[in-house]
């Protein structure tokens, strides 16, 4: 068996079994903490699910007075997270694995756009980590998931841009390596930080639904 029918069959077939397991464990685990009764009055008109839906829809953009002192965070965050996405439902081998893998397919985009979109990812994450590694605080507070993460998220990126474009001689080198860093990424992200992607929204909707029924925006 080839390192790429490795790739492409059992490290595969693992990887997406322990993603699974892991997104599936993580989330019951959350679901099922012991959750104190929530004794307070609702205040007179407020909504805890108006809340939420609030605090959900508006926390994606930053508090006017926060704009200038945010801009970085947030211009780098959402070119890394926007080409990322490109790259992953827009790219038509990407969009073939999903069908399938779960039987649906969509339309892909151009090779050029999610080469492009690819290459702003890798900047942006480039650039926010010169920024960690440079800012006092940031770097204060960074523990080794923050790294290995980071490491882990731009592999795919980097080989899969190699692969496409033939960096190596060895095409098939090459791609295995990118689908092995795929699986690698799938595995980690049940243990790690990245999980916030299925947490974001959940927990935007109980902060905001908990000040929504006092009565305050958040």
């Amino acid at each position: 068996m080839s390192l790429l029918e490795f790739a492409r069959g059992p490290a595969m077939e693992w990887a997406l079994m322990i993603f699974m397991a892991g997104i599936a464990w993580r989330l019951s685990g959350t679901f099922l903490l012991r959750r104190n009764r929530d004794l307070s009055t609702v205040r007179h008109g407020a909504s805890g699910a108006g809340g939420a839906l609030y605090t959900v829809a508006t926390r994606n953009f930053p508090r006017r007075e926060f704009v200038a002192s945010t801009a970085f965070t947030h211009i780098a965050g959402y070119t890394m997270h926007i080409g990322i996405a490109i790259v992953v439902f827009g790219f038509i081998p990407h969009i073939l694995f999903f069908k399938d893998l779960i039987g649906l397919g969509w339309a892909g985009l151009s090779t050029n756009l999610v080469e492009i979109a690819a290459v702003f990812a890798i900047a942006a994450m480039a650039a926010q980590m010169l920024r960690r590694l440079f800012h006092p605080v940031l770097r204060a507070i960074s523990t080794p998931d923050d790294y290995l993460s980071w490491l882990i998220t731009l592999l795919p990126l980097i080989t899969g841009v190699a692969a496409h474009d033939h960096w190596v001689t060895d095409y098939e080198m090459m791609l295995a390596l990118h689908l092995l860093s795929v699986e690698l990424l799938m595995v980690w992200t049940p243990f790690s930080k990245l999980l916030h992607g299925a947490w974001i929204l959940p927990s935007r909707a109980q902060l905001g639904s908990a000040f929504g029924r006092r009565g305050v925006r958040i």
